[in-house]
């Protein structure tokens, strides 16, 4: 059975991705990378708008999960989770189908998600809907204590930003990404594991970037692609001055500033993943997501 969730299943849907995530990474060798974490992205959005959330229940027991997300122009699959035992029997195409009509709803146009490189099951899945693999996008991570002390080139000032900062922070999303996207930064900066930042060069702002408490870098936006470098490297900096063990962050594989100052800071990647979108999208030399379901 196929049904919208509900607001109360949230926290026990999480249980069910990191379940699917874990049993995925395995099977191909990296290691069970997912723990359950409070799902405050998706209580922010269901509050916003129920409509791209439905589960589906065997026996009782939920299954199958889907949640999406539409801003603007754009609609986003953030997750979509099969248990295990049950994938491969059509669970996932039945939920994309009904994550599908909500972007009809909002009266979306351009489809996207983020979802493994080795995924390929699903990727035939989203190429059949039309959507189909466009950029590279892979998650790096760095022992805190191993972070590179240098420091050269371009310094920007980065000053904490507030709720009074949405509009700014949205219009460079809106520069970069093609849609403003308030609602999200309104959910980043109310949530007390996250920092958010205006970046200004002479006295002029040309960007935000937030560091989560856990070390990890992102969403970051810039105006001009030369300025990736310098703003990747001072939220990087902002990130090594806390007390977590490793630092992270998810690059696009077109974004050639911020893997230069990742390879010089000896990040690795611990997880490569792909953009998948009906038509291309995007200047990824001025955008770094925060995870494959925010964007």
């Amino acid at each position: 059975m196929f049904r919208p969730a509900r607001a109360d299943e949230l926290h026990r849907l999480q249980a069910l991705v990191v379940a699917s995530i874990n049993d995925l990474t395995v099977r191909h060798g990296f290691g069970e990378l997912a723990s359950v974490r409070p799902p405050t992205f998706q209580e922010f959005m269901f509050n916003d708008d129920p409509g791209g959330f439905f589960v589906a229940e065997d026996d009782g027991d939920i299954v199958g999960y889907a949640f999406s997300w539409a801003c603007g122009d754009l609609w986003f699959l953030a997750e979509l989770f099969i248990a295990p035992r049950l994938q491969g029997s059509g669970i996932g195409r039945e939920l994309l189908r009904r994550t599908l009509r909500h972007a009809d709803q909002a009266g979306a146009t351009m489809r996207a998600l983020v979802t493994f490189t080795f995924n390929t099951v699903s990727q035939g899945l989203y190429i059949r809907h039309g959507m189909f693999p466009r950029l590279p996008l892979s998650m790096f991570t760095v022992e805190r204590k191993t972070l590179t002390k240098s420091v050269s080139g371009k310094q920007l000032e980065f000053r904490q930003a507030g709720p009074t900062d949405v509009v700014v922070m949205a219009s460079f999303d809106k520069s970069a990404l093609g849609v403003a996207r308030e609602n999200h930064h309104r959910c980043l900066l109310n949530d007390p594991a996250m920092r958010g930042f205006l970046l200004s060069d002479g006295g002029t702002c040309v960007g935000y970037a937030y560091v989560a408490q856990t070390g990890h870098v992102g969403p970051l936006a810039v105006i001009d692609s030369r300025l990736m470098g310098p703003a990747f490297e001072g939220a990087l900096r902002i990130a090594a001055d806390g007390a977590w063990a490793q630092l992270s962050a998810f690059l696009p594989g077109s974004c050639e500033a911020s893997l230069r100052i990742a390879a010089e800071h000896r990040m690795r990647i611990a997880l490569p993943m792909v953009l998948v979108s009906n038509r291309a999208f995007g200047a990824w030399d001025r955008y770094l997501p925060r995870n494959p379901g925010f964007l």
